[in-house]
């Protein structure tokens, strides 16, 4: 049976009716009125004292469009935004090599090095996207949304036909997004918290390429998180052995009583995007058995 429509009609006009209704011409049309709408007047928005309105829509926005999206599970992407696509990297080794400024040479040739990280990065995305397609709950890769690992995670998802995410940030020198992102799941935010935030709210593991500050900021923000308890446990998939030993001494840590021995598990080691994948497979038994309630036959 077929519902009335004057028993399920609106009683009042939705906001965006209002929104688009033109103010006729007059005294108050003009920009120093105080006539217009609340919610449409970006000077009354951009207030000092309307920062903690805008950091809900802030947390609000981004939380609508992925339930919108279906996205429930996502695995994050961190790593520097330098690192150079390897074809990129031998390009630039090659002017170097012809400029013959020694350090201009050390620094192109450390970029052919780090430019591994680069296809790693997009090859670990596009197996988890292919390898959870047909999961009752999909992961999803999400990134920051700029450059270098953030766009190789955004490509490898692109290449094989999946979605992806990226949470860009407004910065004074970067962050156009790649264009490897899902247009509807690209986001920009103002506030860093909020960003670290939605990182982590669907999140079913970090994955953390070569970096340097920002990188290292979201990897001990999450490290802390899960050590202190305020965050469930998670994994925490550190690429490159040699990079994260020599950047950081954590045997030094837990020898000055820096943080306990126990804490050097929260986090592990891994070299390829097949080494990531087993990783998490064997943690969340995605090729085990499943019972007829939809669990794993495995308690994790």
């Amino acid at each position: 049976m077929e519902k009335r429509p004057d028993l399920t009609a609106r009683n009042f006009p939705t906001a965006e009716e209002e929104a688009l209704s033109q103010l006729e011409a007059s005294r108050y049309a003009g920009p120093e009125s105080a006539y217009r709408l609340a919610f449409t007047d970006t000077a009354f928005l951009l207030r000092e004292q309307l920062r903690p309105v805008r950091m809900q829509l802030e947390l609000l926005k981004p939380e609508l469009v992925q339930r919108e999206q279906g996205i429930e599970s996502t695995i994050v992407i961190f790593g520097s935004a330098r690192v150079l696509p390897p074809e990129e990297a031998q390009l630039r080794l090659e002017a170097a090599r012809e400029l013959g400024e020694p350090q201009a040479l050390r620094r192109a040739e450390m970029g052919v090095l780090m430019s591994r990280f680069y296809d790693e990065a997009r090859r670990f995305a596009a197996l988890v996207t292919t390898q959870s397609r047909s999961h009752d709950t999909p992961i999803y890769v999400v990134t920051g949304g700029g450059p270098g690992v953030m766009e190789a995670g955004n490509r490898g998802a692109f290449e094989v036909e999946g979605k992806s995410i990226g949470l860009n940030i407004v910065l004074p020198h970067e962050q156009a997004p790649n264009p490897y992102i899902t247009p509807e799941l690209c986001f920009q935010f103002h506030y860093f918290a909020l960003r670290k935030m939605h990182f982590l709210m669907r999140s079913i593991a970090l994955v953390c390429f070569p970096g340097g500050f920002g990188t290292l900021d979201e990897l001990f923000e999450v490290l802390t998180l899960i050590q202190t308890g305020k965050s469930r446990a998670r994994p925490v998939l550190l690429f490159g052995r040699e990079f994260w030993t020599k950047l950081i001494n954590f045997d030094w840590l837990v020898e000055t009583g820096m943080i306990s021995p126990g804490d050097v598990n929260l986090f592990h080691f891994v070299e390829t995007a097949e080494d990531a994948w087993a990783r998490l497979t064997e943690i969340y038994g995605f090729d085990a058995p499943v019972t007829q309630t939809g669990e794993f036959a495995d308690d994790i």
